[in-house]
C-alpha cells in the first residue's frame, strides 16, 4: 500500500508532470523547434519514471516484505520480477 508521504510525493511529481505535458503540447501547436520539443519530452518521461521508482521502493519495503514475512512472498517475488523486466524494456 502507498502511505500518505509516498501518495503526496507522487502525485506532486505527476501534477508537474501534467504541467510539462501541457507545455509540450502548446510547443507542438505552436511548431517549436524539433529538438526543444523532443528536450522536454524527454525530460517529462524522467519525471514519470522517478514517479514509478518511488512507487517501486514502497512496493518492495511494503508489499513484498510482508508477503515474505508471511510466507507467501515468491508470487510477489514474481510479479516484482516481471515489472522489473518490462519496466527495464523501456
Amino acid at each position: 500500500m502507498i502511505n500518505e508521504e509516498v501518495k503526496k510525493d507522487a502525485l506532486l511529481r505527476l501534477k508537474k508532470v501534467e504541467g510539462q505535458v501541457r507545455g509540450i503540447a502548446k510547443m507542438v501547436e505552436n511548431e517549436k523547434y524539433c529538438i526543444d520539443i523532443i528536450n522536454q519530452v524527454t525530460a517529462a518521461e524522467k519525471a514519470l519514471n522517478m514517479v514509478a521508482r518511488i512507487v517501486m521502493k514502497r512496493h518492495v519495503e511494503s508489499c513484498v516484505k510482508e508477503a515474505i514475512l508471511q510466507g507467501e512472498g515468491q508470487e510477489k517475488i514474481n510479479e516484482l520480477i516481471d515489472t522489473v523486466y518490462r519496466y527495464s524494456k523501456k
